[in-house]
């Protein structure tokens, strides 16, 4: 998915003109100034390009308004065995048997709690044969955070405890309910179309805008001139930042008044997923550069663009969480940056953590950066 290029800067010719009428000597000169020019023209440029507002905005807006309106509703109950859970018994047996329940295994009584009170499993079973008894006794922990998908549950245990198969006089069922904060559609939906804004912002904006920069000459003029190349990416940069964190802020406060989405400690949560935002579309503008250094036309950067963002789109978590995909699809999907700023978003949302919490997947981003940049330097060309 393409889009077509950013205008020039409709400053960078009046910049040209100012400083040409100063010595290249003269000490009144100010790069800072230059590169504060560059980002207000830059920014001008961007809000005037139709393809930028349509990937940064309208696009993930769609997506949300359709997530949101559809809500939280699924056809699967994801029920946890307790560790040290019997599971070699009917009422195990006959779980499996429905189809509609998914029994989760292989996770410590903390992850579980966790998973609980998310909603992310919305009840644990514990199932244990009575002492000098043939019966089983069925301890069954639902979730406040899943009361619906609970509710369905309770169904399905009450009919099969008086099903033909499995008798009162099998089993006895002890239930209970422990409090959790409800984690709806638009709390996974919203951050992963956030990382979808930024990406799009970062990659399709940075390429096509640099390859035009060249290709109109408008950096071969820069040469003539004071202005450090430093200036001219800072300044690009300054000015894709804000406009993606504009994105972003207004994606977040929409999914907040309009659809609930979960900000844990309200204003202080909108930072950190702003602060996040900012080194993800800084760590997305490498592929960028990269591409409109490999580039050899504007017509190139669309399936270049494309074999960097879709595998990202489709596979870090954006529209479905990576653990339903295969085992072996999996590692490929926690390679990819997306992947982590999906996941850090969520974390510090709906979970309320902080950046120091979700440091690991900032490390990964960084990482990602410095390999990028890396590359960025060797391929990026000015003329």
């Amino acid at each position: 998915m393409g889009i077509e290029h950013l205008d020039t800067p409709s400053g960078a010719e009046g910049l040209n003109d100012r400083k040409s009428s100063s010595p290249l000597g003269a000490g009144s000169y100010s790069n800072t100034k230059a590169t504060l020019a560059l980002a207000k023209a830059s920014f001008r440029s961007i809000m005037r390009s139709p393809s930028a507002v349509v990937f940064t905005l309208a696009f993930p807006l769609i997506f949300i308004l359709v997530f949101g309106f559809l809500g939280g509703g699924g056809t699967h109950i994801d029920v946890g065995i307790t560790p040290g859970s019997d599971i070699n018994n009917p009422v195990i047996g006959m779980l499996e048997k429905t189809g509609m329940i998914r029994l989760v295994k292989d996770k410590s009584k903390a992850e579980f709690d966790k998973l609980l009170e998310k909603g992310n499993v919305d009840a644990m079973i514990d199932v244990h044969r009575k002492v000098n008894s043939v019966a089983y006794s069925v301890n069954v922990v639902y979730t406040s955070a899943s009361m619906d998908k609970g509710s369905i549950l309770k169904s399905v245990l009450n009919n099969l405890f008086y099903d033909k198969t499995l008798k009162p006089s099998v089993a006895e069922i002890k239930e209970s309910t422990i409090h959790g904060r409800a984690y709806k559609t638009i709390d996974f939906i919203l951050p992963g179309q956030l990382g979808f804004s930024l990406l799009s912002t970062g990659v399709f904006g940075t390429a096509f805008v640099f390859l035009s920069l060249r290709q109109t000459l408008v950096i071969k003029r820069f040469f003539a001139t004071p202005v450090k190349r430093s200036s001219i990416v800072i300044g690009e940069g300054i000015a894709r930042i804000g406009f993606a964190l504009i994105g972003a802020l207004f994606i977040i406060v929409l999914g907040h008044f309009f659809f609930g989405f979960t900000l844990v400690h309200g204003v202080l949560t909108v930072v950190n997923m702003l602060i996040l935002a900012t080194l993800g579309v800084i760590v997305f503008m490498g592929f960028g550069f990269i591409i409109s250094g490999v580039a050899k036309s504007e017509s190139m950067v669309p399936p270049i663009s494309n074999i960097v963002t879709l595998p990202q789109f489709l596979l870090s978590g954006t529209f479905f969480s990576i653990e339903t995909f295969p085992k072996w699809l999996q590692p490929i999907s926690r390679a990819l940056p997306l992947t982590y700023l999906n996941d850090a978003m969520r974390k510090v949302a709906f979970e309320g953590l902080n950046l120091w919490d979700v440091k690991f997947q900032i490390m990964i981003l960084v990482i990602w950066g410095i390999g990028i940049y890396a590359v960025a330097v060797k391929v990026f060309k000015w003329e």
